[in-house]
């Protein structure tokens, strides 16, 4: 069978897998799945079938405009054009693993630029802080291993500072911003000012990316594609890159 994809590209998965081990804000149960059937049915043929249960907002997943923005796009009201197109790489993994509470600034985008050009119109935007190869330990990639709302006060990760949110909706055209942490607003935040501030511009963000380190910090197509969940603030997140394989 000829395959659809290039001969020169090849396919990165960007999303962590669902399981008992999936990572959720600590206030939430998490996933669940209960097996219905699995062996040989009466008419002797094999037969397997679960069901599952999971917060819209766990593992890998997009948070819809209207997350943090009343009145503005649920899940299935995101344009595809939004979701599906060429992706740029901001690497700040080595400022992030010296502090677990880095925020990104204007400035790291700036650097980008200085070094590839202007950001182009339309980008997906996909933040590499480095803490994508910690998951699923709970202690290392969210800061506790503690459930509840006791464990709100003890999360530590990354995320994108508001002003540099502000910078880009107001100096650059931009369709999608992700990152490889729990949160676009860092473990710390108490106010979800970047949330707030990209979801009132009607910007997708996409959390908890897996394989950053695989992509280049330029050139990159993506494709993510949300559960089509009818009125929600978010869903699971299917999400993949094409990249140049450099075997070709």
């Amino acid at each position: 069978m000829t395959s659809i994809i290039p001969s020169n590209r090849k396919i990165i998965d960007l999303t962590h897998s669902y399981s008992n081990d999936t990572i959720y804000w600590p206030t939430e149960e998490g996933f669940k799945i209960e097996k219905e059937f699995d062996g040989i049915t009466e008419n002797g043929y094999y037969y397997s079938a679960n069901k599952f249960c999971s917060p819209e907002h766990g593992g890998t997943h997009i948070d819809a405009p209207i997350h943090f923005a009343k009145d503005k796009d649920t899940v299935e009201k995101i344009s595809l054009e939004k979701l599906i197109g060429q992706a740029i790489v901001i690497d700040v993994s080595e400022k992030s693993l010296n502090n677990v509470d880095y925020q990104i600034t204007k400035e790291d985008f700036r650097d980008w630029e200085s070094s590839f050009g202007r950001i182009p119109d339309n980008s997906i935007i996909l933040c590499y802080t480095g803490f994508g190869k910690f998951w699923p330990d709970r202690l290392r990639y969210i800061g506790t291993k503690k459930f509840g709302e006791r464990a709100i006060k003890e999360l530590h990760f990354p995320g994108l500072h508001s002003e540099s949110a502000k910078w880009l909706i107001e100096n650059r055209k931009i369709n999608a911003i992700g990152l490889d942490t729990p949160s676009i607003d860092y473990g710390q935040s108490k106010t979800f000012e970047t949330h707030r501030v990209l979801c009132f511009s009607g910007i997708p963000i996409f959390e908890n990316l897996s394989n950053l380190d695989k992509l280049p910090q330029l050139g990159a197509f993506v494709v993510a594609l949300p559960m089509k969940i009818e009125g929600g603030s978010g869903a699971p997140l299917r999400i993949v890159a094409l990249i140049q394989d450099s075997k070709s």
